[in-house]
């Protein structure tokens, strides 16, 4: 599908910015509206010239989507909205900022999926090109879209993390490499049921252009039943696969050595499995053994994920506020053997149930949020379970009271963060100084 002559850009937050900016430059008449309109995106609609309709009605929006010839819904933007109902109707597609990347930009796209780990398996592999000679973006899911990215002249390659809000509204999507992580139930609160997430997440394979490669996790079943015709390379730990763990070493689909488990920057499940699919989706790319083995050493994960925030009394505490999702918490309980879970906060939806499978490793589970009395009810027969609805700080409080010698305390909430926080950066930063303190006043107090 070619570039539209006049576009409606519903949302006009980064991604809705950017698409508005790029299409408006391109020559494309473009109208705006948002629900909730900022000063950035006002600011832009002026700048642009463009019109910017303020939370239009159902009447409204008919009549500017009919008089368009495609809408670009800002990622979010959920199936439940007017709009995608009225479009339907009236007949306009939708497209997405990565189908003006294509018509736009001939150069090459490695493209990443998965419910969890996109973001740092896309860090990874960018390094390992990186490190390999190229000029690797990152794109997509992050501060800078696609459609922006591809201003940048010196660029080799765009890693791109490929959301299904974005992969959703997209027609067509051509990347030299696609890989689909994993996937669990999640964002019911934005699509309009699983098999329509499953079904965003699996366009990421549907056009993949000749001489493409698509790289699966063998270890998920939903993952591996959308496997393109031509097949993929795999990576796994429980499954037969291309890139695999053997004995106690990292291999390639060739049999090469990658490195030992042991030397990896961080070597927990979660980043064992990270690691392979970051290696398989470099090499793919185009990435040299030996930088795939450099970033694999030094590689220390990202804020929140995972990360180690202090140790005091025998406790190690960790933030993985990024874990927005059971299957997420899951994931970061099973690198344990004794914690102290922190869970909770707004659920997206989502069938909590699912973190029960994390019970056996759980000493106590502190409840906190919006969600806390689901939590509650997943953990009640399982652990002793603390629900807290004054902040994080009384949260962090009595995960310490529950701790013992050995165990870890782990921020790994299974839900949104936008109840008490505006973003899980902001959890995760909130939780870090609430233990800094605490641990700080603690070793005050055995000092006098």
């Amino acid at each position: 599908m070619s570039v539209p002559r006049v576009a409606l850009v519903y949302g006009l937050a980064v991604t809705g910015r950017a698409v508005a900016r790029a299409l408006a430059e391109h020559g494309v008449r473009v109208v705006a509206a948002d629900d909730h309109p900022s000063a950035e995106g006002r600011s832009l609609a002026e700048l642009l010239g463009v019109e910017l309709l303020d939370a239009p009605d159902d009447a409204t929006l008919r009549s500017i989507v009919a008089g368009v010839e495609a809408v670009f819904p800002s990622p979010g933007i959920p199936d439940r909205h007017p709009l995608m109902r009225i479009a339907a109707e009236e007949g306009v597609p939708l497209m997405g900022e990565f189908d003006l990347a294509r018509e736009w930009d001939a150069r090459p796209i490695v493209a990443v999926t998965g419910t969890d780990g996109k973001t740092t398996v896309t860090t990874m592999v960018a390094a390992m090109l990186t490190a390999s000679g190229q000029r690797a973006v990152l794109a997509g899911n992050t501060d800078v879209p696609l459609v922006a990215a591809i201003a940048d002249a010196g660029a080799d390659v765009f890693v791109v993390e490929a959301s299904s809000f974005r992969l959703g509204h997209t027609q067509r999507i051509v990347p030299q490499v696609a890989t689909w992580l994993n996937f669990a139930p999640d964002h019911l609160d934005v699509h309009a049921s699983l098999g329509a997430y499953e079904a965003a997440k699996a366009r990421l394979w549907a056009y993949l252009p000749p001489g493409a490669t698509a790289v699966a996790n063998a270890d998920d079943p939903v993952v591996m039943r959308h496997v393109p015709p031509g097949g993929a390379v795999t990576f796994g730990v429980r499954q037969p696969a291309g890139f695999r763990v053997t004995g106690d070493q990292l291999v390639t689909g060739d049999g090469d050595v990658l490195l030992a488990v042991g030397e990896l920057g961080r070597a927990l499940p979660h980043d064992v499995t990270n690691a392979l699919a970051a290696s398989a989706t470099a090499l793919a790319a185009g990435a040299t053994i030996d930088a795939v083995r450099e970033v694999l050493r030094d590689f220390r994960g990202l804020p929140h994920r995972v990360e180690l925030v202090g140790e005091w009394s025998g406790v190690r505490w960790y933030d993985d506020s990024k874990a927005t999702v059971p299957h997420a918490t899951v994931a970061a309980v099973s690198g344990f053997e004794s914690v102290v879970l922190i869970a909770g906060g707004r659920n997206k939806g989502l069938d909590l149930t699912a973190m029960a499978e994390a019970g056996p490793r759980l000493r106590a589970v502190v409840a906190m949020g919006e969600a806390a009395g689901e939590v509650r009810e997943v953990f009640a027969a399982t652990c002793p379970v603390v629900e807290v609805d004054t902040g994080i700080e009384d949260v962090v409080a009595r995960a310490a009271e529950l701790a013992r010698p050995g165990d870890v305390v782990l921020l790994s909430p299974g839900c949104a963060s936008f109840d008490w926080f505006g973003s899980y950066h902001e959890r995760g930063a909130a939780f870090q100084e609430a233990v800094r303190v605490m641990v700080g006043s603690r070793a005050m107090e055995v000092q006098r």
